[in-house]
């Protein structure tokens, strides 16, 4: 029986949204499979790491008992030695507890996780993991990088424009006056690196872009402001497998207006309110009730914004899971690349089953790319031996 690590928590603006993927949308069809032995790890804000099979309840953190939980725990040591092992201490006589990790399933949303650091970490140690690996993890969490591979690879995106912190700091005079004579309102202002829309802000007004300005750079180095797309229909097509056979779940499309952005309280709490959410459901319904599987579109219409996720996953080297997110101007019929994300919430579980995939199925196939990618990996020759070192 495989021996399969989720990870989960960690220093992130989403830390609370992982949790929630790691225990219902990982953990829970994982132990139902009865196939593998699972091993909650959870990263702490502060970044310790805990090892206890306590961590599989949601019931800790709902109750806010995790605090007491870590107050009374060691944190657990993890040794990368030609693999993954899990240390942890006893506290009796020296004695330690030690788990070998056949694959980790990385449910890290955001910096230090999504973002490809963890992924560096287990590519390193030789360790398989679920999901994209590094380079593609790191373009797809920077929505400038991703955006300016798109266009390079002639995919269309809506216009925008792009700002370090420094750059705001040193003269936000003249980026104000850029954006103003470059873009048209209204617009969107976007930390560059984070995900479930936290720190984005819809402007309509000068006075509006300074404070959207403002609030992103408080989340992050970067900054992107992107003119907003007419006669908006957003959607989201999930998609798994190698870059080189994709294969998509059903295209999904949000019940909300334009004016109702995504944000965080959107996309997660109170059964998505601002989109109507439990009135919005049809077909199928999304992960908290707000949208419509599959996408209502003309066929030629859905066939052509499949088609650019699909462009826009191989374009960018993903493998295992990701999300592509893109915006359709409904007269004109162009399809817009908007953003990837490359670990899902919920890993987008609702829509693969109506897709007819189930959440059981969906991460045993997770897993298998994971070994298939490590398979491929260990075939290459990754050292050179020469003899620069004996002229010294």
């Amino acid at each position: 029986m495989k021996t399969i690590a989720v990870i989960f928590g960690g220093r992130s603006t989403e830390h609370d949204v992982s949790i929630v993927t790691a225990i219902a949308s990982i953990i829970k069809p994982l132990e139902l499979t009865k196939e593998y032995r699972v091993e909650p790890i959870y990263i702490a804000r502060d970044g310790a790491w805990y090892w206890d099979p306590k961590l599989k309840d949601i019931k800790l953190f709902t109750s806010g008992d995790i605090d007491d939980f870590i107050r009374r725990s060691h944190p657990v040591s993890v040794q990368f030695d030609g693999g993954m092992t899990l240390v942890k201490s006893s506290g009796i006589a020296g004695r330690k507890q030690l788990k070998q990790i056949d694959v980790v399933f990385p449910a890290m949303h955001g910096t230090y996780g999504e973002d490809g650091s963890l992924m560096g970490l287990l590519e390193m140690a030789g360790v398989p993991y679920v999901g994209c690996g590094v380079a593609a993890s790191a373009i797809a969490m920077d929505k400038v990088l991703a955006k300016q591979l798109a266009v390079g690879c002639g995919i269309a995106t809506s216009k925008f424009l792009a700002f370090s912190k420094a750059e705001l700091e040193r003269d936000s005079a003249k980026i104000v006056k850029q954006i103003k004579s470059d873009l048209a309102f209204p617009l969107f202002v976007k930390p560059a690196h984070l995900g479930s829309s936290i720190g984005i802000s819809r402007v309509v007004n000068e006075a509006e872009l300074r404070n959207g300005l403002e609030v992103a750079a408080h989340y992050d180095n970067s900054v992107i402001v992107e003119e907003a797309v007419q006669n908006l229909i957003e959607v989201t097509l999930p998609i798994m497998g190698f870059a080189d056979d994709p294969k998509p779940a059903l295209l999904e499309q949000p019940m909300t207006k334009p004016e109702d952005f995504f944000d965080f309280e959107t996309k997660y709490m109170q059964g998505g309110k601002k989109g109507k959410g439990k009135g919005g459901q049809k077909n199928g319904g999304g992960a908290q009730g707000y949208s419509q599987i599959p996408a209502d579109l003309p066929p030629a219409l859905y066939a052509k914004a499949e088609a650019t996720g699909l462009a826009v996953y191989k374009a960018l080297g993903c493998s295992g899971t990701a999300r592509v997110d893109m915006l359709i101007d409904s007269k004109s019929g162009e399809v817009y690349f908007n953003e990837v994300n490359p670990l899902p919430g919920g890993l987008y579980a609702h829509n693969w089953k109506a897709a007819g995939i189930s959440s059981v199925d969906l991460v045993q196939k997770l897993i298998g790319l994971a070994e298939d990618r490590a398979r491929h990996t260990q075939q290459l020759t990754t050292s050179f031996s020469t003899n620069y070192l004996k002229q010294f």
